[in-house]
């Protein structure tokens, strides 16, 4: 049956309508906000002696100064993470400032930190200037090298020397993990995986330099499941 376009013209109009009507979804708890103006207590980096509050401006950010810290991960994974001390969260959205602070190459990058129950149990997303199968993905380190799960990506991170703003959204129900790079409605990776459904979230680089300000995590806290 044809649908003459004055009705499929009046059925587009009462479709945008009807989303427009639809209640937004209710944002999720606040977890933790920082600034890093009163330190970083809260803090725990794999090498204390690679991380550094700095002032720029009147502004204190946190600094990953060190290109390859004294940290050696168990398995082929970054070299450079500070996690967010006792705070293990299942759905999440975290946002944050990074400003990339190692010159110009092929395999610039930041990376962030989630699902972190362990040194050898975690996902983490590069941020890589350009991609390959080992730059510019999502990652999984599950007792084993960091392997890709990305399904979608792009060809690199443009790093250049202004901040930028990263998010993290991620449902454990259906597995979602997106990220996003300034642009906060469209996704430049996405993958879906369960493997962890809870877990620590964290700063950093594989082995570049970086610094952060303006982190916030909205979620849902969990409570790890006691050890057997």
């Amino acid at each position: 049956m044809m649908i003459r376009p004055a009705a499929l013209a009046l059925l587009t109009l009462f479709s945008v309508s009807f989303a427009a009507s639809l209640p937004a979804a209710e944002p999720l708890p606040v977890v933790h906000t920082d600034n890093f103006e009163e330190g970083v207590k809260q803090w725990s980096p794999t090498d204390p002696e690679a991380w550094k509050v700095t002032e720029s401006d009147g502004n204190h950010v946190y600094s990953q100064f060190k290109k390859k810290s004294n940290y050696n991960p168990p398995h082929r994974s970054p070299f450079n993470i500070s996690l967010l001390q006792d705070v293990n969260v299942g759905d999440f959205d975290l946002t944050v400032k990074v400003l990339s602070t190692h010159p110009d190459y092929g395999h610039r990058d930041a990376c962030l930190f989630f699902g972190y129950q362990d040194p050898a149990h975690f996902y983490y997303v590069h941020l890589g200037k350009k991609a390959d199968d080992h730059a510019n993905q999502i990652f999984i380190v599950n007792e084993a090298a960091r392997n890709k799960i990305s399904e979608k990506s792009t060809d690199g991170t443009d790093w250049d020397d202004n901040w930028h703003t990263l998010r993290i959204k991620r449902r454990v129900e259906t597995g979602l993990i997106e990220i996003f790079y300034d642009n906060m409605e469209e996704p430049v990776m996405v993958s879906h995986d369960k493997t962890f459904v809870w877990g620590r979230v964290g700063l950093g680089s594989f082995d570049d330099t970086t610094a952060w300000d303006e982190f916030e995590l909205r979620g849902v806290k969990v409570t790890p499941p006691a050890s057997k």
